[in-house]
């Protein structure tokens, strides 16, 4: 067996690239790109082509010692034949990455759910090692979650089970880029924290984090952090908002399917401890009793690299083969 695969992790804002070492999980070397969705699904193809190149050349390594390409891409996903068949926050539909890809490189490509993919990488390597039953929700751009139950992540009848991000919180709730009304990810994800911040300010509320914010610039997980730290009182409130409803979420969540563990991860989750810590304090709050008792929490322990580790892996997962 070749020693290493290269993970992609496909995210509405950037694109994580990495040569995975396969047996220990380790991140040899990476590459990162900017996605620009707004330049449309070749754009996006051509950066991950290019990226697969500047890896290759940065590693010294070429695609004799490499068993495959893995893909972890925001939205649904038909494993089988490797397509994104919607992603909204790419603006991406009907992209059959496996076809171009294969061609391209001639090697084997194998695409997933983003989550997914980083559920597979904390699983083996990660915060959900040796446990059997939990979930992973992962915020940023939206809110994706992927289930795992006696070691296995659930598809679904349809094969978009975990959707946690559009779950309905608000029946005449503000629109989501699916297209529905009151989701989940249209209160809690990176994006809502931002719109509703750029929103306070446009009416003349004042925050510290414009300090940070130059022309055309968008809001960042850091911004929101230094904010916090700083005490402003807008960011605060729209952060303490956004756990709210993500509590809420995840109570659900811990009475539906009583998991052992919930792994959170993302940039939001990563870089902002108090929304991470008000959250978690929240769910357990609303939860049932006897759930809330026993449920653990955790960070993710890979990262930024869940996604690009278990992409990697894919290779080895017999339900996309």
């Amino acid at each position: 067996m070749k020693k290493y695969s290269i993970g992609i992790d496909l995210g509405g804002t950037k694109i994580l690239i990495g040569l995975v070492e396969k047996e220990s999980g380790k991140v040899v070397s990476h590459i990162k790109k900017k996605t620009k969705k707004e330049k449309g699904p070749e754009n996006i193809v051509r950066k991950m082509v290019e990226g697969v190149g500047e890896l290759l050349e940065e590693s010294g390594k070429s695609f004799t010692e490499i068993s495959s390409i893995g893909i972890g891409s925001a939205g649904q996903i038909d494993r089988k034949n490797g397509i994104i068949i919607g992603a909204p926050n790419l603006d991406c539909y009907n992209l059959n990455l496996k076809e171009i890809l294969q061609n391209k490189f001639n090697i084997p490509v194998f695409v997933g759910n983003d989550v997914e993919v980083a559920t597979i990488g904390e699983q083996k390597f990660g915060a959900g090692k040796g446990c059997a039953d939990f979930v992973c929700v992962f915020v940023g751009t939206g809110i994706g979650s992927a289930i795992v139950k006696n070691g296995q992540i659930i598809y679904g009848a349809t094969g978009t089970a975990g959707e946690l991000g559009h779950i309905i919180v608000d029946l005449n709730g503000r629109p989501c880029a699916c297209g529905a009304h009151g989701c989940l990810e249209a209160y809690a994800s990176r994006s809502a924290i931002e719109t509703r911040i750029e929103g306070a300010l446009k009416k003349g509320r004042k925050s510290c984090i414009s300090e940070y914010l130059e022309e055309g610039k968008a809001i960042t997980s850091s911004m929101i952090r230094k904010s916090i730290e700083r005490e402003d009182e807008l960011v605060t409130q729209c952060v303490s908002e956004a756990s709210e409803y993500l509590s809420g979420g995840l109570a659900s969540v811990i009475n539906l399917i009583n998991p052992e563990l919930i792994i959170l991860g993302g940039g939001l989750i990563e870089a902002v401890d108090y929304f991470y810590k008000q959250t978690i304090k929240k769910a357990k709050s609303k939860s049932l009793p006897v759930p809330a008792e026993k449920i653990r929490f955790s960070k993710t322990i890979l990262g930024d690299y869940s996604g690009v580790i278990g992409a990697a892996l894919l290779d080895e997962r017999e339900e996309i083969l």
